[in-house]
């Protein structure tokens, strides 16, 4: 498939029929989705990882998860690359908590500076159309829930760092953060 004049909704489609394929056992594929989303998945591992090695590391085993877990994809409740991306963000902060605090002698601002390979068109036209949505969701919800939701899902910080930074505790930040996905997944619905 040409990306070249695709539109989000052809390239979105697309990307559905490439899951669909995994989850039947198509490992021509898996490569494909890899082809297509590699270079995002690796971008939202570094911004969480503070080593290069580690988000290679992590991002092998998105791969796997999505190898394992395909047939669990739902096109009615998240668009591919963000249910991708959820799983790459969710395997970086597992590596992170792993590893501990030793590892982190480097801020995460760092990762910003990292080089990356271009993200192809499909990714473009979808970020494009996915943050419009997301933004006028966003605004709808109070400043400290679209901060805490942004912090955790966007900056990568843990939901026990959120809660020690806003003195609450990690319950009350969870269900802050658990309603406020609800609110946002209620206004991203058609």
């Amino acid at each position: 498939m040409s990306f070249d004049a695709v539109t989000p909704d052809e390239g979105r489609q697309y990307l559905v029929e490439r899951l669909e394929a995994v989850a039947g056992g198509d490992r021509a594929a898996l490569r494909d989705i890899y082809e297509r989303t590699s270079a995002k998945l690796f971008g939202v591992c570094l911004r969480i990882l503070p080593d290069r090695e580690e988000a290679e590391d992590v991002l092998q085993d998105v791969y796997l998860t999505v190898w394992n877990k395909a047939e669990r994809f739902d096109p009615s409740r998240a668009s591919p690359i963000t249910w991708l991306a959820t799983i790459a963000r969710n395997r970086a902060i597992d590596r992170q908590r792993a590893l501990g605090p030793r590892a982190f002698h480097r801020a995460i601002d760092d990762a910003l500076d990292v080089a990356e390979d271009a993200p192809d068109v499909l990714t473009q036209m979808e970020r494009v159309e996915e943050n419009r949505q997301l933004t006028a969701c966003l605004e709808t919800l109070d400043a400290r829930t679209r901060g805490a939701i942004v912090s955790a899902f966007f900056g990568g910080r843990t939901y026990e760092t959120l809660a020690a930074d806003e003195s609450l505790p990690l319950g009350t930040m969870k269900s802050l953060i658990r309603r406020g996905l609800q609110r946002l997944k209620n206004c991203l619905q058609p």
